[in-house]
C-alpha cells in the first residue's frame, strides 16, 4: 500500500495515476476533499481510498501500514502570510509523517521548494551544508526551509527518505489553482480571448522586459525523478527538481503562441508594488546531485513541454 498525501493537488493527482498506471498501489489518497474545484483530479479507481488529510496525521496506520509514503500535500499558496497556518500543514505535518515513518521503517519522500532558496545569493546549490545560509522571502518558503533544516539534523530518520525541491512545474491538473496556476495555463486563456499574453516588466537594469529566467519544468519529468527515486533509493538528501537549464519568460510566451498557431503578441505590465522588492529574476537548478546518483533520462524540452500540455490537456480540457 502506498500513500500520497495532496492526491486531490496538481502533482500529488499526476503521481497517483502514474502510479496506478505502473501497476503500483493499492493507493491511499490524502487530502481535503471537501474542495469541488479539486474533484475531476480524483476520478473514482477500486484501488484508491480517499482520507481526509487531519484525519490521516491522527493515526497513519488506520489503513494499515503503508510501504511507502510521498508527502506532496501542503499548503502551496506563496503569497500566504497566515505563518501559523503554514507551520501547522506543512512544516508541523510533514515532521509528524517524518516521525511516524521513522518508527515504523517507511520510505518517504517529501516535497519541498525552490522557495527555499530566496534571492540565493549562494546560488541554487542543493548541498545542504549551505541550508544555513538560505534566506527564503516569503512565509511559504519559511515553512519548507525549517523543515528541511529540521530534518538533516534528526538522527532518528526514515530507512530512505528524499526531500524535492520543486522549481516551476508546470502541466495538467492545476485547473482549481486559479491565481497559482501556471503561466502557460493562464497565457493560453489570455492568448485565446484577446490574442495577447501578459508578462511582467523588468524594473532591474540588468534584464530586459521578459528576459527574466526561470527553470521551468514539466510534471511529467518531476513524475519520472519521483518514480526513480522511489525504485532507486540513493543517498537519503535533499534534492532539486528543475531541469537546470533556466529559460525566459518570453521563450515561455513563444512556445504558447507556437503551440495555439497565433502570432507572438507580448504586453509588459508592471510588477505589483507588494511583491517587487522580492521578485526573483532568475531560478535555475543545480541538477548534479540527482545525476550522480545514476539518473540518465533528458528532461523534456520547454518547447516540446509547453505544446504537449497545451494540446493535449488545455484545449480538450482534460485532466492527467
Amino acid at each position: 500500500m502506498l500513500v500520497v498525501t495532496g492526491a486531490a493537488g496538481f502533482i500529488g493527482s499526476c503521481l497517483v495515476k502514474r502510479l496506478l498506471d505502473n501497476g503500483l498501489g493499492p493507493i491511499v489518497a490524502v487530502d481535503d476533499f471537501a474542495n469541488p474545484s479539486k474533484h475531476k483530479n480524483t476520478s473514482p479507481n477500486e484501488a484508491i481510498t480517499k482520507v481526509d488529510r487531519f484525519e490521516f496525521i491522527k493515526n497513519p496506520g488506520l489503513m494499515g501500514k503503508p510501504d511507502f509514503i510521498f508527502h506532496i500535500g501542503a499548503r502551496t499558496d506563496t503569497a500566504e502570510f497566515d505563518v501559523e497556518l503554514l507551520k501547522k500543514l506543512n512544516t508541523d505535518y510533514t515532521k509528524q509523517l517524518w516521525t511516524y515513518c521513522s518508527q515504523n521503517n517507511i520510505p518517504f519522500i517529501y516535497a519541498s521548494s525552490a522557495a527555499t532558496y530566496g534571492l540565493a545569493q549562494t546560488g541554487f546549490d542543493d548541498n545542504t551544508t549551505l541550508l544555513d545560509q538560505l534566506e527564503p522571502l516569503n512565509p511559504y518558503g519559511h515553512s519548507k526551509h525549517e523543515f528541511d533544516l529540521w530534518a538533516i539534523k534528526q538522527s532518528d530518520a526514515p530507512p530512505f527518505w528524499a526531500g524535492l525541491k520543486f522549481f516551476n512545474v508546470f502541466g495538467p491538473n492545476e485547473y482549481h489553482k486559479e491565481r497559482m496556476a501556471s503561466v502557460v495555463m493562464h497565457g493560453t486563456s489570455q492568448i485565446q480571448k484577446s490574442g495577447t499574453i501578459k508578462l511582467f516588466k523588468s524594473h532591474n537594469p540588468h534584464y530586459e522586459d521578459g528576459c527574466q529566467l526561470r527553470d521551468f519544468i514539466y510534471v511529467e519529468d518531476v513524475l519520472d525523478v519521483i518514480l526513480y527515486l522511489y525504485q532507486r533509493r540513493p543517498k537519503n538528501d535533499i534534492y532539486n527538481l528543475g531541469t537546470g537549464k533556466a529559460r525566459s519568460w518570453n521563450d515561455l510566451a513563444k512556445a504558447i503562441f507556437a503551440a495555439l498557431g497565433k502570432p507572438v503578441n507580448i504586453e509588459y505590465i508592471d510588477i505589483p508594488i507588494d511583491i517587487r522588492q522580492t521578485y526573483q529574476y532568475f531560478t535555475e537548478a543545480n541538477m548534479q546531485k540527482l545525476i550522480n546518483t545514476g539518473y540518465t533520462k533528458e528532461f523534456t524540452s520547454l518547447e516540446c513541454a509547453v505544446e504537449a500540455y497545451i494540446k493535449l490537456y488545455l484545449l480538450p480540457n482534460l485532466y492527467y
